[in-house]
């Protein structure tokens, strides 16, 4: 009787074993999921937090700096240097499109982190001359993001240290718009500056100008247009903080790189229950200093 031997499994039955080069692809895909994950978590939801954190501790301070009375009414302190970032200096208040918001003093993508920022080389609102409120459009939550539905005839207050004024809008700039001059030669105005087209892909700059319809206050000193910083104009970066953006970055590469020896060398959750709570907080610190180094500061 001839004696049959069961035959050894085909390669088509044996389970393929995964490549070394694969298998680092597919963690390396991974990783930059998780960090994408973080950085759209900072830009819309931690962002928004830190916004009204930022803006309950500004209106405390202003509203400290009303009853003193020691509210700035110039770009410059009694000692005659800058007024530090993101100092308050006024209120504006949109009823028709909800807004009511603690603006702060300079216009990098930092500073408006917080809130809206009052550009530092143009008059206080309520001032003779031309006041300018720059504010973001989605990120860090979004306060001048319906702007545009504002319509001629809308009303605007800002309460600063000179008291509570009175604006009415005369119209929306966008590309190729021209500039709403004023009814009457009215001495002050003020221009709401925020980003145009879709969240968070900006195609243009959008401008709402309104005119002074209450008394114009006494003008202190100005900072000449030429000394503001190229970081404070109106779609700009700011390079100056780009070394701890270099240096999060850095020790997010290590953290991956931990992450995949880790999975190597121990095994797959344990690499994960590890790694995953670290890159979610190292992609949040990254996309913040991204968002306010890279990225536009009216995004």
């Amino acid at each position: 009787m001839k004696i049959r031997h069961a035959r050894p499994p085909t390669a088509e039955l044996m389970p393929p074993r995964e490549r070394p080069a694969f298998r680092f692809a597919s963690e390396v895909l991974a990783i930059v999921a998780v960090v994408a994950i973080g950085f759209v978590a900072q830009i819309g939801i931690f962002g928004g937090l830190q916004h009204s954190r930022d803006q309950s501790s500004r209106y405390a301070e202003f509203r400290a700096a009303l009853a003193t009375p020691t509210a700035p009414v110039r770009p410059v302190g009694e000692s005659g240097q800058l007024l530090p970032a993101q100092t308050p200096v006024a209120i504006l208040e949109i009823p028709r499109i909800g807004v009511r918001e603690v603006v702060g003093e300079g216009t990098t993508g930092r500073n408006l982190v917080s809130g809206p920022g009052h550009r530092r080389d143009s008059v206080l609102p309520g001032q003779l001359g031309t006041s300018v409120i720059m504010g973001r459009r989605a990120g860090y939550g979004g306060p001048f993001a319906r702007l545009g539905e504002l319509v001629g005839g809308d009303v605007l207050t800002v309460t600063t240290g000179q008291g509570k004024h009175s604006f009415t809008v005369l119209g929306v700039r966008q590309a190729g718009t021209q500039y709403q001059s004023e009814p009457g030669g009215a001495k002050g105005r003020m221009t709401l500056v925020t980003a145009d087209g879709p969240p968070f892909m900006p195609t243009d700059v959008l401008r709402v100008d309104a005119v002074l319809t209450s008394e114009v206050q006494p003008t202190p000193v100005q900072i000449p247009s030429h000394a503001l910083p190229k970081s404070e104009k109106a779609m700009a970066g700011d390079g100056s903080t780009l070394v701890p953006l270099v240096l999060w970055t850095q020790l997010l590469v290590i953290a991956a790189f931990g992450i995949i020896w880790v999975n190597e060398r121990v095994g797959h959750w344990h690499a994960w229950v590890i790694g995953l709570p670290v890159l979610l907080a190292l992609g949040v610190v990254v996309a913040d200093h991204a968002a306010t180094t890279l990225l536009p500061n009216l995004l």
